[in-house]
């Protein structure tokens, strides 16, 4: 027999990633009650690997939160990455570029660590193991989230909905037919991706353009590194054993000096395809969606975490602005006001993208364009500003003042 239980909260969270998380810990911070609910458990959203560098808007946004104490303790912050193109290394030097800005370089996994720990500490009400199904009454003003947990089916009565539930979650399939408008665009490629116990060939992102294809090499602490190829988005992960990775992911990091590849025991491997994606708007009466749930970058940019955390700071500031003020000029413009760093955070990330890759129909004529392209950005300060300035993370003078 279903047994119905009720709760009831401000803000009902769906999706325990750093969105959803994030969201609950501004929100309480704010004194803003909310529960987070997530299907997986805690085990698999703090074990799943995923991005791993944070611009310096988003590393301030968790420090002024009192978010960031295991970050400023282990976090890698650098100082700019590698352009490797031509046999050699060129740098763009991020803080020169920036008046001063960087990115730190933690694991998303950390980042929802650090956050799980932070709200259970505080009393947060986070729940494991408890799938959203569907979202009842948007039209009223006390909509339903219905979840199911240890068998039983139960009812989250809330003010408002946060959709954080990513890309295949419930929150945007919720919204009526005809509302959303949707943007896309597939990439002809993909990314095998290691994790391997090696220590760091550098002390900074090496992002490498090849005939063959691109590579990057990254890490996550002074013993962990994070390589990846460009593969085709049909390969079966089979298709690469640890020793066809190796050679792959060396040769595309040739140059014509010394170059050292630091192997080791490859501990996690897996294929991601690469999609461009955005709906609008990111909100329909009182539910919003934040994160993958609404918009996907490619990772060539770095984008994907740092926008989730971008959309939450908006949210998070006009749900408080309601709850304190009764004023929802903020809530009322929330899509629009994420969407233009969402656009700007989309081109550069497609920009990057089509500056490394080879793409399948590309011959030598095309290569060549990338090589120019590649070798104005290390000739032209205005270019090589722009490559850092939206690295680091854009700042748009109206809506991050005061954020």
């Amino acid at each position: 027999m279903v047994v119905l239980l009720t709760a009831r909260t401000k803000v009902g969270i769906i999706g325990a990633g750093p969105a959803g998380l994030l969201l609950s810990h501004l929100l309480a911070l704010e004194g803003i009650d909310s529960v987070v609910l997530e299907s997986r458990s805690r085990r698999y959203v703090e074990e799943r690997i995923r991005a791993g560098v944070l611009e310096q808007g988003t590393v301030d946004t968790l420090r002024a939160s009192g978010a960031a104490d295991r970050l400023d303790r282990e976090g890698l912050e650098h100082a700019g990455i590698y352009l490797r193109f031509d046999g050699s290394d060129h740098h763009i030097d991020f803080p020169g570029l920036t008046g001063g800005r960087k990115i730190t370089v933690y694991g998303q996994q950390e980042v929802v660590k650090d956050l799980i720990a932070l709200r259970l500490a505080n009393g947060g009400d986070v729940r494991f193991e408890a799938r959203a199904t569907r979202i009842e009454g948007l039209e009223a003003d006390r909509p339903v989230v219905v979840f199911e947990q240890a068998g039983e089916e139960r009812r989250l009565e809330c003010d408002y909905v946060a959709g954080c539930d990513g890309y295949h979650g419930i929150s945007r399939h919720t919204i009526p037919n005809g509302v959303l408008s949707e943007y896309v665009r597939d990439y002809p490629f993909a990314w095998l991706g290691v994790l391997a116990e090696a220590t760091p060939a550098s002390d900074e992102l090496i992002y490498a353009h090849h005939k063959d294809g691109f590579a990057l090499h990254s890490m996550r602490s002074p013993t962990l590194s994070r390589n990846y190829v460009q593969v085709d988005p049909h390969d079966d992960i089979e298709e690469w054993p640890d020793e066809r990775f190796w050679e792959t992911f060396s040769l595309r990091m040739e140059t014509h000096g010394p170059s050292e590849v630091h192997q080791g025991p490859i501990t996690d491997k897996t294929i991601a395809t690469m999609r461009s994606f955005v709906v609008e708007p990111m909100q329909y009466r009182r539910l919003f969606l934040a994160g993958d749930a609404a918009h996907i970058v490619p990772p060539t940019g770095a984008k994907g975490l740092n926008l989730a955390v971008a959309d939450v700071r908006l949210l998070a500031k006009g749900l408080t602005e309601q709850y304190r003020e009764g004023r929802d000029e903020r809530l009322s413009r929330y899509s629009r006001d994420c969407l233009r760093k969402v656009w700007r955070a989309q081109h550069f990330s497609w920009w990057m993208t089509s500056l490394l890759h080879r793409f399948p129909d590309d011959d030598d004529y095309g290569f060549k364009l990338q090589l120019a392209q590649l070798r104005w950005l290390m000739s032209s300060e205005a270019a090589a500003r722009s490559l850092a300035e939206n690295y680091v993370g854009w700042i748009d003078s109206e809506l991050d003042e005061g954020l």
